[in-house]
């Protein structure tokens, strides 16, 4: 009886903390400050206007000495809104119900302090975590959010200065990575997350949450750094008005005629690889929208991957263009030469769909090679997938052998790639074949990824049908010359890199000497074999 009085108390204690005390803080808010209207000369006349001036006035000569303190949220991303992020570590690192039970949560963070928001979405996001999936997200999903959403300018002055510090109230396993990786911080100070063996447990540490001006006074003591970047929020005209110079990153500098926008070509850091699923920024209204798309999304899913393996190829490539895929081809089936052997097709891999939608393109069917392929996606596959065993020998007497059977696909590059970039071609397939024809594809999506280097290949193929408009670019070119193969007199490295760059330059893309090995050990920490039991069984009983 006991027991329940006190459990009682404690949840009236909670409600009282997270509803009466935050609503009676929320109507203040919007009394004060005009929470609800968003007529800009009513905001104008009850906030009190920036003091500092834009990041754009900023000058960045002379600047090698100069010391930088920011915070990531504000002071060098576009968009203050850190709710995204939460969302990517919720549904990447954890599940969809625990993404789901975070936008549930909108409504309620909405009326919350500034303090309260953020430690009800650290518990949400992070209470039973593990802390290997928090390191894998920190690693291969955050960084392409935050490279696509840096502010040039502020980056143009980060990169002037010859130290940076950052100071932000989020997680620091967040954004310590990315910051220290890419932008070259020296320092990273944030909140502190509490753990219980390798699970976060979704409470701040006593450290409680970091107070950025409390925190720079800390680590500076009386030194003044010497540039300050941060939002045009009073929690942050405190934090920078502790330097000599202070700039307020404002979300309206578009007007002014400048992009913000940061170019592919200026990452400080070339994205070739990253992972998850979710293609999009997942605000909260975009979260809701795929969420809202998600039944829909599995039964088109299903619907087009039934058309694809049990209809002919005329209807299946109707059916699936009238779903909604938007399939275009350029270039035609090539012609055939008297030799008995089969036609090799030297593709780029985008998903394991490549030499599927290569088989309805061209109207014919067609073998495919792989490295590896889960069961499931070669029980599923209309068309014959062959898996290679990494011996070359072995590998290349089985491609003689299919060659001799009908025309062959072939991904070199042995891994899906998802930016304009083309790993490098292994030339392995240069000694097989005289007849060899380029094929230049190019996917893109708007919600889901149809690849992963970390989570269940098998529904590889499920995420990229799932897509409202999945698109599938494919660009035969011409045979290769006689001259330009082995039998011509050339190595097999040099075909193998000449098709590259032949492919690259048709897509737009950028060669790259990386490899399959490379991107699993830069995404999930393994070289990307998929086992099956048997094979599973076999090397344990050695």
């Amino acid at each position: 009886m006991v027991f329940q009085m006190v459990l009682l108390k404690f949840a009236d204690w909670i409600l009282y903390q997270l509803l009466a005390n935050s609503c009676y803080r929320a109507a203040r808010k919007m009394r004060s400050y005009g929470f609800f209207l968003k007529n800009h000369s009513l905001k104008s006349s009850q906030q009190q206007a920036p003091s500092f001036p834009n990041v754009f006035k900023c000058g960045l000569e002379n600047r090698g000495s100069d010391i930088l303190v920011c915070d990531i949220h504000g002071g060098l991303l576009r968009t203050e809104s850190f709710f995204p992020y939460f969302m990517l570590v919720a549904f990447e690192g954890g599940s969809i119900l625990r993404a789901f039970l975070l936008l549930l949560s909108c409504p309620i963070l909405w009326v919350l302090d500034y303090e309260l928001k953020l430690r009800a979405m650290i518990f949400i996001t992070f209470c039973g975590l593990r802390l290997k999936d928090m390191e894998n997200v920190s690693r291969a999903v955050l960084p392409k959010f935050y490279l696509e959403n840096l502010h040039l300018k502020a980056f143009e002055v980060l990169a002037s200065t010859g130290s940076r510090f950052a100071f932000t109230s989020v997680p620091r396993v967040m954004v310590e990575g990315f910051l220290k990786e890419y932008l070259l911080f020296d320092n990273v100070t944030g909140t502190e997350l509490h753990t219980v063996g390798h699970y976060f447990t979704g409470l701040v540490s006593d450290s409680g949450l970091v107070l950025k001006h409390r925190a720079l006074k800390d680590y500076f003591g009386d030194k003044k750094p010497d540039i300050g970047l941060g939002s045009s929020s009073l929690h942050d005209h405190l934090f920078i008005s502790l330097c000599k110079e202070a700039y307020v990153v404002s979300r309206d500098e578009g007007k002014s005629g400048t992009s913000s926008v940061m170019p592919r070509d200026k990452y400080p850091k070339p994205l070739v690889f990253h992972d998850g699923r979710l293609a999009f920024l997942p605000t909260p209204l975009a979260t809701l929208s795929m969420f809202m798309w998600l039944p829909i999304g599995v039964f088109l899913a299903f619907f087009r991957l039934f058309v694809g393996i049990h209809l002919p190829y005329k209807l299946a490539l109707f059916l699936g263009i009238w779903s909604g895929l938007d399939l275009r081809v350029k270039g035609c089936s090539p012609s055939r030469s008297g030799h008995r052997k089969g036609i090799l097709y030297v593709c780029t891999h985008r998903t394991l769909l490549d030499p599927v939608f290569l088989s309805t393109s061209l109207g014919q069917p067609l073998t495919a090679v792989t490295y590896s392929l889960s069961r499931m996606s070669e029980i599923i596959a209309p068309i014959k997938t062959v898996r290679l065993t990494r011996d070359r020998k072995q590998d290349g007497r089985t491609m003689q052998r299919l060659l001799s059977e009908g025309d062959l696909v072939v991904c070199p590059e042995g891994t899906t790639c998802r930016e304009p970039y083309l790993l490098r071609f292994s030339s392995l397939f240069a000694e097989l074949a005289n007849e060899m024809v380029p094929v230049a594809m190019n996917t893109r999506v708007s919600m889901f990824y149809g690849t992963t280097a970390s989570g269940l290949k098998c529904l590889d193929p499920i995420f990229f049908l799932m897509n409202p408009r999945p698109s599938y670019h494919i660009q035969i070119l011409e045979k290769l010359p006689r001259e330009l193969t082995c039998a011509g007199g050339r190595s097999s490295c040099e075909v193998a890199n000449y098709i590259q760059r032949k492919l690259a330059d048709t897509l737009g893309f950028e060669c790259t000497t990386l490899t399959r090995k490379d991107k699993y050990m830069m995404l999930a920490g393994n070289e990307g074999i998929v086992q099956d039991k048997r094979e599973k069984s076999q090397s344990i009983g050695k």
